[in-house]
């Protein structure tokens, strides 16, 4: 069978890579292509548009690429009716996404969605496009299909691609010297950093965490450094002790040796949980009163981390906007690390969170279940 699939990011190339795999094992004679990246062209997808070349971060960034927003969205309109597929999937980006999923749909085309668009966190009303224009959607956070059920729209839980991720990535086996002989470093614990992906999150968060350092003299302090992000960007916010170190390019293996860590509140806390490392999750962004106000109306969820949204009870301490201060930062991270307070609770429901989650292999049992439709669909 013939298959489209759009995805407009790192992530999305990647859990599109491993969807494709799936699909190829049910499949075997499958035809993909594809917008993505490099792992999805890997893959055998027949690559349309790169995601560097689609991507728009920001309502600024929108703003000013509104043409090339539409000329895309002409662009594959045109290539789904000329490749004339059996299904378009969708990998979460639901501003172009959804705007394709209706195009598909009223075009007589079968629409898949993997990976849900967060609507329970903004933009609730998209429910009414999802549910319209989407035939099957498969989620990979087990509390949305609650959410979608109040909805009356049905949709499969498959698990999360995060454990494929860390899986595929991490060696648990690893002892620490080896880690701490690999990138030079002194044999002393870790507390691990990391301040997000984006100039903006590192510059309002980075400085309140290398403050803690004094205060834990017998740490070292490592900081994930984010892809495409400068050493020289970091620099302007560190020192010149030898302890202020960047890690590029291993950050799962920095967390499992960290004893605790300091985490923007995203993707990053859920995969600092699932390695079993204790955690604070923080975030703040400018703009004061306004942003905050601004925030608490526009995100309509009792927690901002996965984590705590997963579980329906804050296991993880969130220290977000105005509760972001030094005195809260070091009290909390003084409780996760050995021997504090916190520490052994934190542990024992990561391995609820873990249990929830299910097994790995995400991926597979979306693309076995997407070849399985379709096949019921094509008889």
């Amino acid at each position: 069978m013939k298959y489209y699939i759009i995805a407009g990011e790192a992530s999305g190339d990647l859990h599109g890579a491993n969807l494709i795999k799936g699909i190829r094992a049910n499949d075997p004679e499958a035809q993909v292509r594809a917008w993505g990246g490099d792992k999805m062209q890997e893959n055998g997808a027949d690559l349309v548009k790169h995601y560097k070349e689609t991507a728009v971060m920001g309502y600024a960034s929108v703003i000013k690429s509104l043409g090339k927003i539409r000329k895309n969205l002409k662009l594959c309109k045109q290539d789904i009716a000329d490749y004339n597929p059996d299904v378009v999937i969708f990998i979460d980006y639901p501003g172009f996404n959804l705007r394709i999923a209706k195009y598909a749909k009223k075009n007589g085309y079968r629409t898949f969605y993997y990976i849900a668009p967060k609507i329970w966190a903004w933009k609730t009303y998209r429910i009414k496009a999802i549910k319209k224009y989407v035939d099957r959607l498969y989620s990979i956070l087990p509390f949305e299909v609650d959410f979608y059920k109040s909805y009356n729209y049905p949709i499969e839980y498959v698990g999360n691609p995060l454990l494929d991720a860390i899986d595929a990535q991490l060696n648990r086996g690893e002892l620490l010297d080896d880690f701490l002989k690999r990138h030079d470093l002194p044999h002393k614990p870790i507390i691990g950093l990391l301040p997000g992906s984006r100039r903006q999150e590192i510059k309002g968060l980075l400085p309140m965490m290398l403050r803690l350092k004094p205060h834990f003299p017998e740490y070292q302090f490592l900081i994930s450094a984010a892809p495409g992000i400068s050493a020289d960007y970091y620099a302007q916010f560190m020192d010149d002790d030898k302890n202020n170190n960047l890690i590029h390019n291993d950050t799962y293996q920095m967390v499992k040796h960290a004893d605790a860590c300091i985490v923007a509140s995203g993707t990053a806390a859920l995969e600092t949980a699932l390695i079993g490392t204790p955690q604070v999750a923080v975030y703040k962004v400018g703009g004061g009163i306004l942003a905050h106000a601004v925030g608490r109306l526009v995100i309509k969820v009792k927690w901002a981390t996965l984590v705590n949204l997963i579980m329906q009870k804050e296991i993880i301490k969130e220290l977000l906007q105005k509760d972001f201060t030094f005195a809260k930062l070091k009290k909390e991270l003084k409780a996760i690390l050995p021997n504090g307070e916190k520490r052994a609770n934190l542990l024992n429901q990561y391995q609820e969170l873990y249990t929830k989650m299910g097994n790995s292999g995400a991926s597979a049992r979306a693309a076995e279940s997407m070849v399985k439709r379709l096949k019921e669909d094509l008889k």
